[in-house]
């Protein structure tokens, strides 16, 4: 299992999005014309944002690092790995969507200006690496798919 490739590019995904949980990837900033002023934060579990409902960006940084491990896990089953994999690279994808959601209620609602950290880039990281193991994963399958042909 740990020595196949793609269990290593799934390992590094599963430790980018726990660190994605964690860190913030949209800062915003009052305008210059307020007294004071203002940051807010956008993170997975960011709480200090005047916004409501952030479940989407939460949900979807929380479940691209599950369904990698989970993914880790099922070496047996090549083909049910790699549909795995193509989700999980969906939801790579839609963490974007939901982040532009965000920043475009963020932008109305509170009217100030907005920042896109270098902690945004870990999902796009993510699904390269994701399509990598996919890559493997269906490199895998065709070997063993071969030698059961030659037997």
């Amino acid at each position: 299992m740990i020595q196949r490739i793609q269990t290593v590019y799934l390992l590094l995904v599963v430790a980018l999005g726990i660190t994605l949980c964690f860190v913030p990837v949209i800062e915003f900033v009052s305008p210059e014309e307020a007294e004071t002023l203002q940051v807010w934060d956008i993170s997975a579990f960011s709480f200090n944002v005047p916004l409501q409902g952030l479940w989407g960006l939460t949900l979807t940084t929380v479940l691209i690092p599950l369904l990698a491990l989970i993914d880790i896990f099922l070496y047996r089953k090549r083909i049910l790995q790699a549909r795995l994999n193509i989700f999980s690279a969906l939801l790579c994808v839609g963490y974007y969507g939901v982040l532009a959601i965000y920043i475009w209620l963020g932008k109305l609602s509170l009217g100030a200006e907005w920042h896109i950290l270098p902690w945004a880039s870990i999902p796009l990281i993510g699904l390269v690496l994701t399509l990598m193991a996919t890559r493997a994963i269906l490199k895998d399958e065709a070997l063993v798919r071969a030698a059961d042909r030659i037997r």
